[in-house]
């Protein structure tokens, strides 16, 4: 990954934890400021050597040998030969809804992890396109981005439900000892999520089409992940995938059904640009 795009990843990951200590001072002055920016230190570091085990075991991803998932782990070896990638650990979600994601640390350390929708649903082609989008994300170093994205957006969500039982019993208290106003905390409940989820949306939409171009190179074709787009796009409105909204970023297509807000709030550019520019960009 280039100097740029670590910079980047550094700028929006501390505007993350920015969020996260901005509210602990509206919450608690002084106190809450330091408790909620060594929150955030404790979760970047847990996600970095934990983010893996915890995003798996939240989806109850079963691991799978070669003997349980020939096809998956044959296409997988064929393409992490092609990628100069050690093998990553392979694991399965009991979830009929088509889609994939990748987590942990390093190359060294990672993991692809598909829906048993997915197994069922793809050809080879189409497999092997998802799975090598997949190892993009893990040749590029983005798994430990969306990792810690994924947990300090989540703790945001925690802080804003918190925020509201704080409104609804009075507020919290400052440092010059008054209790904030209930408004203003129920505000910054609203607020503070939706800040939180662009942040995330930027980390995540500038990384799917690098991802989809490098995938296509591993596995060299774009047609395999174009096709497989394609279908992802149709099964994802009758069958959305269960996720959680802290980490929808992390699957290949997004997860969570938004309605009209969709486009505003999406954590993934539109199926339809991303197969555009794979196709169009093999002729």
């Amino acid at each position: 990954m280039s100097t740029t795009n670590y910079l980047k990843t550094a700028v929006l990951l501390g505007a993350l934890t920015g969020i996260l200590v901005m509210m602990g001072q509206w919450a608690g002055g002084s106190v809450g400021m330091i408790f909620a920016l060594g929150l955030a230190v404790v979760m970047n570091f847990s996600a970095y050597w934990f983010s893996d085990k915890i995003v798996l075991r939240m989806y109850k991803a079963s691991p799978v040998t070669a003997s349980e998932a020939p096809r998956l782990h044959a296409i997988t070896r064929n393409l992490v030969a092609r990628a100069g990638l050690p093998m990553p650990a392979l694991y399965v979600l009991p979830q009929d809804a088509p889609n994939a994601f990748a987590t942990g640390r390093n190359p060294a350390h990672s993991a692809v992890a598909v829906t048993r929708g997915l197994m069922q649903s793809m050809n080879d082609d189409e497999l092997a396109g998802v799975v090598a989008h997949e190892l993009a994300h893990i040749k590029n170093r983005d798994i430990l981005t969306a990792s810690i994205a994924a947990t300090i957006a989540g703790a945001v969500s925690m802080l804003a439900s918190m925020f509201q039982w704080m409104a609804i019993f009075g507020g919290g208290g400052h440092r010059d000892g008054e209790g904030a106003h209930p408004l203003a905390l129920l505000g910054m409940a609203l607020i503070a999520p939706i800040a939180a989820g662009i942040v995330q949306m930027s980390v995540s939409r500038s990384r799917e089409y690098a991802a989809d171009a490098t995938g296509a190179e591993i596995a060299g074709s774009p047609y395999g992940l174009a096709s497989a787009l394609e279908k992802l796009g149709r099964y994802s409105q009758r069958v959305p995938t269960r996720a959680t909204a802290a980490t929808s970023h992390m699957f290949i297509v997004m997860p969570l059904s938004l309605g009209q807000f969709r486009g505003l709030f999406a954590t993934h550019p539109p199926i339809e640009e991303r197969i555009r520019r794979l196709v169009g960009g093999s002729r």
